[in-house]
């Protein structure tokens, strides 16, 4: 049986509900998995610390979607630079370089989408499960090689990567 022949059902997910993990040193929590969604979309809330976002990446077959909550982002895609404020919606079409970072001296809070899904499982992977009380470690602690290798099975490379591997394909 394949992802997408799962039964689909009505899913309520509370607030502060979600397995959360914590990766390059922001927190994330997957409201709506690969599974749940029968491989339409991933659904996750994230929390950004002063400082804090992930490197140059590229999801190489899913389209992401932002939308802030609170705080302020710049998210960098295709070049570009955008100054993201409360309720600002950002799309970055699937195989587009992008990042994103907190400039601000309070933590951003935001919505992120995927579709298809998938991306979920690399971060419940490649992340370290959160500890309620404690903050998430710094990026530099992280085992990069395991999370480009994670990030590899499941379509998300480091930017430099990916167009390195463009141009050999």
């Amino acid at each position: 049986m394949s992802d997408h022949a799962t039964p689909r059902k009505v899913i309520h997910v509370r607030a502060g509900e979600g397995p959360s993990t914590w990766l390059s040193g922001d927190a994330y929590t997957v409201k709506l998995r690969h599974e749940e969604s029968g491989g339409s979309l991933t659904f996750m809330e994230a929390s950004v610390p002063p400082g804090g976002g992930p490197p140059l990446h590229v999801h190489a077959d899913a389209d992401e979607a932002f939308y802030l909550l609170a705080g302020e982002l710049e998210i960098t895609a295709d070049g570009e630079t955008h100054q993201v404020g409360v309720g600002d919606f950002v799309f970055v079409p699937k195989g587009t370089a992008h990042k994103f970072r907190n400039p601000g001296v309070h933590t951003a809070r935001q919505l992120l989408l995927f579709t298809p899904s998938g991306v979920d499982r690399f971060f419940l992977e490649a992340g370290k499960q959160a500890v309620p009380g404690t903050p998430p470690p710094a990026p530099e602690l992280e085992d990069l090689a395991y999370v480009s290798a994670v990030g590899e099975r499941y379509q998300l490379f480091q930017a430099d990567a990916y167009q390195g591997s463009a141009r050999q394909a």
